[in-house]
């Protein structure tokens, strides 16, 4: 990958003293680093560490109020994507930056050549996309419509996209986030072989296992400083979380648990599908008190549809929900009286809303209950101690209860979220990606929160994309594909390449 000596005429990008403020906040402070050619490097910090400011510089979406850029020896213009762009600067986001309507090739071509151009050139870019498909090992359809993908072909789209524009550097924001373990590997073995070529990566990953398997230097920033820069294998998982945060981050204990009875259970439930995504076919699940289970899957396969079934948002087509005191009309104000709490996926979308207080997201699901319901009055005054109560438990860092919650960092957002959802002691908490675009110390406290909530007797229903989390955590685990469910495994019975046989379908046809 990356010559054990890079030499000073390798440098194909260099941040100098690179400093951005936002009013009293320094995002960047005096941030320089280096990437040389065919080389690798992570960079790695908690939410709010400076990372994403810094990338935005990079492509001209941000000024820097000091420092300068300068790519295969040229100064970068401040302030200007197009600069960037041609430069040889391209950029593979988390989430997909793909229009689902228009084919593979329309999605590639987007933006490189003039609308009013007579057959857009699409011959000559029909040619040139074969080839880097075929000298990449990127098969794909170029008349294929980017909604009919899978994900793991959608991100082969964003990767020729970027290798189309003739990208140099390339930057990875959580490339693997929703990949099955057998497209991460296929993933690094493109970059593996385009890395070969002189394409030089920089990789922001919350996943240190990948950071050890595919860079060769890692940066770590802290309060928006470089705190550290270390060769990859000169270090492990451990030394760089605790560089990351600032001190040692032991992984939770998982003791074994013997559960209780069922309290919630679906008999072969089927839903209506959203959209393009399948609801559940034939579904049978029981979640039991004192047990977390783990559901995996690549994102779109049914957890959309078993999420909502569980909060009362829908019901079923056909099937059966039983629990003690199940409610006479299914809806959420009915999951949350049978004592159903919800940690959703999307903090942002569904779990607050933005120019609301902390105060007023703190009793969202709640304000109706006493004591913030008084004579049909909002009693705010039993808010407000709440919500410093909810802060000073779950060390949410913020300017206070009455602040908006966007100010917050997304690991402050969610901790208040896990306070609000964990303060009523509730039988049953659906934890949807709770612990996505987290930090390590984040994750780390997101799961000691769960496993507590597991000792006191709750039922866990923990849905991830990261398998590392489910196995880590679940006392058992069912894979979720196409809307079907997999029958239940014991903690620790698959690896997790057999689990991501499961997430690819795999398993579902083998079983039959």
């Amino acid at each position: 990958m990356t010559p054990a000596h890079p030499k000073a005429q390798d440098v194909v990008l260099r941040l100098d003293t690179i400093t951005k403020r936002f009013g009293p906040l320094v995002a960047n402070d005096a941030i320089s680093l280096t990437l040389h050619r065919g080389e690798v490097i992570a960079l790695l910090g908690e939410n709010g560490a400076g990372k994403t400011t810094l990338m935005n510089i990079l492509f001209g979406q941000y000024t820097a109020d000091a420092g300068e850029v300068t790519v295969f020896g040229h100064p970068l213009p401040p302030g200007n994507p197009a600069a960037a762009l041609a430069a040889g600067l391209g950029m593979v986001h988390q989430h997909f930056t793909l229009a689902d309507n228009l084919s593979v090739l329309d999605n590639i071509q987007l933006g490189t050549v003039p609308l009013w151009r007579m057959g857009l050139g699409r011959r000559t870019a029909r040619a040139k996309l074969a080839k880097l498909a075929a000298d990449f090992g990127l098969s794909i359809d170029p008349d294929a419509l980017v909604g009919s993908l899978a994900v793991g072909e959608r991100q082969r789209v964003e990767i020729l996209k970027a290798l189309y524009r003739d990208a140099r550097i390339l930057i990875l924001d959580e490339p693997t986030a929703v990949l099955t373990p057998q497209e991460s590997d296929a993933l690094f073995d493109t970059l593996r072989r385009a890395i070969k070529t002189g394409l030089s990566v920089i990789f922001i990953s919350h996943k240190l296992h990948e950071v050890m398997a595919l860079s060769s230097r890692v940066l770590v920033l802290r309060h928006g400083k470089l705190v550290g820069e270390v060769a990859t294998r000169d270090t492990d998982r451990h030394a760089l979380a605790a560089l990351m945060v600032g001190a040692e981050v032991p992984p939770p204990s998982v003791a074994p648990q013997n559960p209780g009875p069922a309290l919630l259970t679906l008999r072969d439930v089927s839903t209506r599908n959203i959209g393009a995504a399948p609801g559940l076919k034939s579904v049978s699940l029981s979640l039991r008190a004192g047990q977390i289970t783990g559901l995996a899957g690549v994102s779109g396969n049914g957890q959309a549809a078993l999420s909502d079934l569980i909060s009362g948002l829908t019901t079923p087509q056909s099937g059966a929900v039983e629990m003690p005191n199940l409610p006479d009309i299914w809806s959420p104000r009915g999951a949350i009286s049978a004592g159903i709490a919800r940690i959703p996926e999307d903090r942002h979308k569904t779990g607050s809303i933005a120019d609301f207080s902390l105060t007023e997201n703190a009793i969202l699901e709640t304000y109706a209950q006493a004591p913030f319901s008084r004579n049909g009055l909002l009693n705010w005054a039993a808010a407000d101690a709440h919500t410093r109560h909810l802060i000073a438990t779950n060390d949410v860092r913020c300017p206070g209860p009455s602040a908006p919650i966007r100010q917050l960092s997304g690991g402050n957002m969610q901790k208040l979220i896990l306070g609000r959802v964990l303060e009523a002691s509730p039988k049953i908490i659906l934890a949807n990606q709770p612990v996505r675009g987290l930090d390590i110390g984040a994750i780390t406290y997101v799961h000691k929160r769960l496993l507590a909530a597991r000792d006191a007797g709750a039922a866990v229903l923990l849905i991830s994309e990261d398998l590392d989390e489910i196995m880590a955590l679940s006392d058992v685990i069912h894979v979720v594909s196409e809307g079907r469910l997999s029958p239940e495994f014991a903690r620790g019975r698959l690896t997790a390449a057999e689990l991501g046989l499961w997430m690819a379908g795999i398993g579902f046809a083998h079983a039959a």
